[in-house]
C-alpha cells in the first residue's frame, strides 16, 4: 500500500512540473506565435485568391524534407504535402499539393482554393472513405531565419474525389505541436507525442488523443499502464486488431544554462484498445520485448506500413552531440517489424535477377551466387596503399594511411560490367534522415530527405522504389545530384527585407535561385568544378572514415571541430592526389 501510494504521488509530482513547463513555454511562445500569424494570414490572404481548381503537369517538386507522401487509398497515385527547405540563410515552408502518378512516372501540381497554411513536421493519413480523403493535423511554420517557430493545432481533410480542403474544427484537441505520429485505426485518427517549441524553451509530449471520423469529436486518452516517455518523431503504426504499436523516437533535455541533451529512445510500447476502443478507460499501455534484430539507434527515420502484417523504418541520423557541435552518421538502410511475431530483422537487398550473370557463375551453388552477389553490391576495396602527410588551416600535420582502389582493379570491373552488358553498380538512395515514404500494392517509394556534410545541408529531391516482395533492388524514378543545389553561407546573408519572400517558398525561389547559381559561377567558378563537386560526393561517403581516423591520431581529448576539420584537409588530399 506504502509503495503503491508513493508511487501514485511520484506521478501526480511528474504531471504537476510538465504542466507547469508547458505553461512556461506556452506564456514565451505566445508573443513569437503572434508575430508570426501575421506572417500566416499574409499568404493565406494570397492563397485565398485562388478560386479553382487547377491541375497541371509539371517538373518533380523542388527538394524538401519533413513534408507528407501518401498513398491514394483508390488509384495508382501518391500524394505529397508541404515540407521545408533550408538553402544556408532563409527557411521556405510549402503548402503545394503534387499527385505523382506510379503508372506514367510523371508528377502535376495540383492547386486547390482554401488550402492548409505552409507547414512541415505535421502528419497525414488517408482513410477510403467517399472515394479518399486525406487528413492531416498539426505541424510547424518557421520564420525565415528559422528562429521563431508556430506550432498549428489544426485540422484539414483533403477530399480526394472533389478536390477540395477543408478545415475541421472541433474542441479539445490537441495542443499545438509538431514531429507527433498520427495514424488512422477503425474509424478514429489516433495522435501521439511530439513538441513544441520557441526559441528559449521546448516540451515534448507523451499524451494521445482520438479524432472520431464518424461523430468528429476529439477525446484525450488516459491509458492504463505505462507508457512511453515524452518524444517526437518516433514510430507508430496500427494493429489489425486496433492496437497501436511506438517504437522509438526522440526528445532533449536541459542539463545546464544553454545546454540541451538529446535522447535516442529504443523502448517499444504497445496501446492496446478493449472492447470497441472507443472509452477512455478501455485503454492500457503496455512495454513490448521484441526479438530479432532492432534497428541501430538514430532519429529521424521514416516509417511506413508495408505488406504482410509488417511496418517499416527506413533511413535516419545518429548524432554524436558534443557542447559546440553536432557530428551525424546517416542511414539508407531499412528495417521491418512484423507485427504478428513480435520481431524486428533488416531488410537485405537479394540482388537484381540476371540471365548473364547466371552464366558467368555457371553451376555454382546457390549460396556462392548470393556470396558474389553481395561482394558486388559493397563499394570496391582497392590493394593500393597511400601514405600521406596532410597539414591543416591551423598547421596540425598529420601522417595517414588510405587503403584506395588501385587501377588494376578499376579496370577489371570494367571488363566485368562489359561482359555482364552493362549490368551497372547498384543503385540505392543515399543516407539521409527526414524522408517522405508510401507503399502502393506492396512497393516503397521514398522522396526527398537531407543528410548533411560538415556545417553544409543537402535536401533532396529525388525518388526511389523498391519492392517489398521481392526485395531485389532500388530502381531510381527521379534522380537528383544534391552536389549542384545552391547553398549560402550565414556570413553572406546581408539582407532582411526579403523575408516575406523567403519563406513563401514556389517557384520564384527555385527561379532566383537558379540565376543566383548560374552568376556566382560565371565570377567565382573554378576550372576544375566538376572534381570539386565530386569532391563533395567522395567526402559525403567516406567522411566517417577520416574523422574516425583523425580522432585516433589527434587523441580523444582533441575538440570535435578540430577533429573534423582535419579530416576534412585529410580526405581532400588523398582525392586529389588520386585523381
Amino acid at each position: 500500500m506504502g509503495k503503491k501510494g508513493k508511487r501514485e504521488k511520484k506521478g501526480k509530482g511528474a504531471e504537476k512540473t510538465a504542466a507547469k513547463m508547458e505553461r512556461k513555454v506556452s506564456r514565451r511562445a505566445k508573443k513569437e506565435e503572434e508575430d508570426l500569424e501575421a506572417l500566416i494570414a499574409e499568404f493565406q490572404s494570397l492563397d485565398a485568391k485562388k478560386t479553382q481548381v487547377i491541375e497541371s503537369a509539371c517538373p518533380p517538386p523542388s527538394p524538401r524534407l519533413n513534408g507528407s507522401l501518401s498513398a491514394h487509398p483508390e488509384k495508382d497515385e501518391l500524394i505529397l504535402f508541404g515540407g521545408e527547405y533550408f538553402n544556408g540563410q532563409k527557411t521556405y515552408l510549402y503548402n503545394e499539393l503534387y499527385v505523382y502518378n506510379i503508372r506514367k512516372n510523371s508528377w502535376s501540381k495540383v492547386e486547390i482554393p482554401n488550402p492548409p497554411p505552409r507547414r512541415c513536421a505535421h502528419q497525414a493519413a488517408v482513410v477510403p472513405t467517399a472515394g479518399g480523403q486525406l487528413w492531416v493535423f498539426g505541424g510547424e511554420f518557421a520564420s525565415p531565419n528559422g528562429e521563431q517557430f508556430y506550432h498549428y493545432k489544426d485540422l484539414w481533410v483533403l477530399h480526394l474525389a472533389t478536390k477540395t480542403w477543408e478545415q475541421i474544427k472541433a474542441s479539445g484537441g490537441p495542443s499545438g505541436r509538431s514531429g507527433h505520429r498520427m495514424v488512422a485505426c477503425k474509424r478514429q485518427l489516433i495522435i501521439f507525442g511530439g513538441f513544441h517549441e520557441s526559441a528559449r524553451d521546448y516540451i515534448y509530449y507523451n499524451d494521445v488523443y482520438a479524432f472520431n471520423l464518424d461523430s468528429f469529436t476529439w477525446s484525450k486518452l488516459s491509458p492504463s499502464g505505462i507508457g512511453p516517455t515524452p518524444r517526437s518523431g518516433c514510430q507508430m503504426a496500427a494493429t489489425p486488431e486496433g492496437s497501436i504499436i511506438i517504437y522509438g523516437g526522440y526528445s532533449k533535455q536541459r542539463i545546464k544554462k544553454d545546454v540541451d541533451k538529446g535522447t535516442l529512445h529504443t523502448d517499444m510500447f504497445l496501446l492496446k484498445a478493449g472492447g470497441a476502443g472507443k472509452e477512455e478507460d478501455k485503454w492500457a499501455w503496455s512495454r513490448i520485448n521484441p526479438s530479432g534484430v532492432k534497428p541501430t539507434p538514430r532519429s529521424g527515420f521514416s516509417v511506413a506500413v508495408g505488406p504482410s502484417n509488417r511496418s517499416l523504418l527506413f533511413g535516419g541520423v545518429h548524432d554524436e552531440e558534443e557542447e559546440e557541435s553536432i557530428e551525424g552518421d546517416f542511414f539508407n538502410d531499412i528495417y521491418f517489424y512484423d507485427i504478428g511475431k513480435n520481431r524486428w530483422f533488416p531488410g537485405q537487398l537479394k540482388g537484381p535477377k540476371s540471365e548473364k550473370r547466371k552464366r558467368r557463375r555457371g553451376r555454382q551453388a546457390e549460396a556462392d551466387g548470393a556470396l558474389e552477389e553481395e561482394m558486388e553490391k559493397k563499394p570496391p576495396q582497392g590493394p593500393v596503399e597511400i601514405v600521406k602527410e596532410v597539414v591543416a588551416e591551423d598547421g596540425t600535420v598529420m601522417t595517414i594511411k588510405q587503403v584506395i582502389s588501385g587501377p588494376a582493379e578499376e579496370k577489371e570491373r570494367s571488363e566485368s560490367e562489359e561482359e555482364d552488358g552493362a549490368v551497372g553498380q547498384q543503385v540505392e538512395p543515399c543516407p539521409r534522415s527526414n524522408a517522405m515514404l508510401a507503399v502502393k500494392h506492396g512497393v516503397l517509394y521514398v522522396y526527398g530527405g537531407m543528410f548533411e556534410v560538415g556545417d553544409r545541408q543537402f535536401t533532396l529531391s529525388d525518388l526511389y522504389s523498391i519492392d517489398l516482395h521481392k526485395m531485389e533492388e532500388w530502381k531510381v524514378l527521379v534522380e537528383m545530384d544534391p552536389k549542384a543545389q545552391e547553398w549560402l553561407e550565414e556570413s553572406e546573408s546581408d539582407e532582411e527585407d526579403d523575408d516575406t519572400e523567403g519563406a513563401e517558398g514556389g517557384e520564384e525561389e527555385e527561379e532566383s535561385s537558379e540565376e543566383e547559381s548560374e552568376d556566382e559561377g560565371g565570377e567565382e567558378q573554378h576550372p576544375s568544378v566538376q572534381p570539386a563537386e565530386k569532391l563533395v560526393d567522395y567526402l559525403s561517403r567516406t567522411e566517417q572514415y577520416w574523422i574516425e581516423l583523425a580522432r585516433k591520431n589527434m587523441g580523444p581529448e582533441a575538440k570535435e571541430k578540430k577533429v573534423v576539420k582535419v579530416a576534412h584537409a585529410m580526405a581532400k588530399t588523398v582525392y586529389e592526389d588520386s585523381v
